[in-house]
């Protein structure tokens, strides 16, 4: 029994160490298809299909690949992918010429795709983009009830509403501010693989008209490198804090300097804003900052006090609890999920209480103005105003437009 548990060993080490197989990152060379010498065309067939439940590497290549290769393959795979952690519904592509296996391709998520290419001495791998159709199409509607519906019943995806509600989350409250006949037009990328849609991409621009005022983004990358959505004017739409901390709720309490409390039967102060939402609806910090305090507190239930610029502080009330990694002086950045809603400590029902300060004073979050981000360098406006003058003859033009190349809004290179 030692003897044998020592030959396989033995067997296991020669065959994890001599293998042809390399990892690298980046772009991995296409084989060339070798014609067959009866029929003079190309001896390959390509495999599609999608990750089944039970479904292995080895089962996957088991027609195609001797099982030690496979094996090699699944272990040198690893260091970029680990091919067991293959989730069914997942699309791959198997490339088979003369009966073996020359190139191997799996989805690991929308961006990124696993490629093992059979090469001269061996099998080189790397992850790569995925390769995606992508159109430039424009989306329009007129808000009857709330965002959401209005995006479904244009016939796109939800996906689109965050988007939107994200670009413009600075000048528009999506809880509080939405009203009938606000309207929208969006000119956005959809991306689709294999014929099949498969998300969105980058809003190139957008218009939102929110209680009879218009507001315009356009996507503009600067020439450090950064990109972002400014205004017409080149102003940036980013601003030092968000105006709400979460998205699609109802406010049910304002800042006021005296409120009957709900459960105190007394009038007290309450300098900052209820929000009512589902229990577990996730809470974002509104600004950069530092987490100076977290915890729990019989009164605010479990909280979080964040510390940021310019003298401002932030306070978030009664969450049901905390994502992973929470800690004491921990940097956040605007957006990140901070905490979930919850009816911890003096609450009626699941809400959000959230409190800001300036300079140790409370300010009212809704009415309290917040200064922007670093507007379109001035060497860069001629630049930015010929970009956004072909981006707004093409939202306003006919529904959709092929897009053979998208880069940047720099007007390099535009379709």
């Amino acid at each position: 029994m030692r003897l044998g548990n020592f030959i396989l060993v033995t067997c296991l080490l020669i065959l994890f160490s001599s293998s042809p197989v390399s990892n690298v990152m980046g772009s991995l060379p296409e084989m060339k298809p070798v014609p067959h010498p009866r029929t003079g065309r190309p001896d390959v067939r390509i495999i599609k299909g999608k990750i089944k439940k039970g479904d292995t590497i080895s089962v996957l290549l088991d027609p195609y690949l001797p099982l030690k290769t496979i094996y090699r393959l699944n272990h040198r795979s690893t260091r970029i992918f680990s091919l067991q952690k293959m989730q069914p519904g997942k699309p791959y592509r198997i490339t088979v010429q003369k009966g073996r296996m020359t190139r191997f391709e799996y989805n690991i998520d929308m961006a990124d795709r696993l490629v093992i290419q059979k090469c001269s001495d061996g099998f080189t791998m790397g992850r790569l983009p995925v390769e995606y159709t992508t159109t430039l199409e424009t989306v329009s509607a007129t808000i009857t009830s709330s965002l959401f519906e209005a995006v479904r019943k244009s016939g796109e995806q939800c996906e689109l509403a965050l988007k939107l509600s994200g670009i413009f989350a600075w000048d528009i409250d999506f809880i509080r501010d939405i009203r009938p006949e606000d309207n929208f037009r969006v000119l956005v990328e959809k991306r689709f693989y294999e014929g099949k849609f498969s998300g969105y991409g980058k809003v190139r621009a957008a218009s939102f008209t929110n209680r009879g005022k218009t507001f315009n983004a356009f996507l503009h990358k600067t020439a450090a490198g950064s990109e972002g959505y400014y205004d017409e004017n080149g102003s940036s739409l980013q601003k030092a804090f968000l105006k709400a901390p979460l998205e699609f709720s109802r406010i049910s309490s304002k800042f006021a300097l005296k409120r009957m409390h709900p459960i105190l039967k007394e009038y007290r102060s309450h300098p900052g804003v209820d929000y009512a939402a589902p229990k577990g609806t996730p809470v974002k910090t509104v600004g950069d900052g530092i987490i100076a305090a977290f915890g729990h507190s019989s009164t605010t239930g479990n909280y979080v006090m964040i510390r940021h610029s310019n003298g401002y502080t932030t306070r978030y009330y009664h969450l049901s609890g905390f994502p992973e990694g929470m800690g004491h002086n921990r940097k956040v950045t605007q957006g990140e999920i901070i905490g979930y809603v919850g009816m911890t400590g003096y609450a009626t029902g699941p809400h959000l209480c959230f409190r800001m300060q300036k300079d140790g004073r409370a300010v009212d979050p809704l009415t309290h103005k917040f200064p922007s981000a670093t507007p379109v360098a001035p060497v860069e406006m001629d630049q930015f105003q010929a970009s956004i003058r072909k981006l707004a003859k093409k939202i306003n033009k006919t529904p959709q437009v092929r897009v053979t190349a998208i880069r940047d809004l720099t007007g390099k290179q535009d379709s």
